[in-house]
C-alpha cells in the first residue's frame, strides 16, 4: 500500500496550491483520510480530515475557511485545496488513511496507518 502527494512548491502570500495524494493498494473512497504538516522543530499538526462513512470533515482552526479536503473516488485520489495562504503555512505537508474504514476521522496522527513522503510547501511573505 502506498500514497504519494504531489502539488507542493513556493507560492507568495495569499496564493492558492492544490495538492493530491494518489493511493495503490488503498481503496480511498473507503478509508478515513487526513492532511496533515510539519514544520521545522514542530510536531506534526493535523490539518483536514474525511470520514465518508460518517460524512463528516474536520478541520485545524488554523485553515477553516481557508483549506478543503476531498477526493476523487474515480480515480483514488485525495485532495487538499489551500487558499488564502499564509506564510505560517510553510511545511511538509502529509496525506495519511486509517485501515479504519468507518467513524468520525480525527486530527490525531497516531491514529493513522498509512503516510505518504510528503511534499514541501513554502509561503512567502
Amino acid at each position: 500500500s502506498q500514497l504519494v502527494e504531489s502539488g507542493g512548491g513556493l507560492v507568495q502570500s495569499g496564493g492558492s496550491l492544490r495538492l493530491s495524494c494518489a493511493a495503490s493498494g488503498i481503496t480511498l473512497p473507503y478509508h478515513v483520510i487526513g492532511w496533515f504538516r510539519q514544520a521545522p522543530g514542530k510536531e506534526r499538526e493535523g490539518v483536514a480530515c474525511d470520514s465518508r462513512s460518517a460524512g463528516t470533515t474536520a478541520y485545524a482552526d488554523s485553515v477553516k475557511g481557508r483549506f478543503t479536503i476531498s477526493r476523487d473516488s474515480t480515480k483514488n485520489v485525495m485532495y487538499l485545496q489551500m487558499n488564502n495562504l499564509k506564510p505560517e503555512d510553510t511545511a511538509v505537508y502529509y496525506c495519511a488513511a486509517e485501515v479504519r474504514l468507518s467513524g468520525q476521522c480525527e486530527l490525531n496522527p497516531d491514529v493513522y496507518d498509512y503516510w505518504g513522503q510528503g511534499t514541501q510547501v513554502t509561503v512567502s511573505s
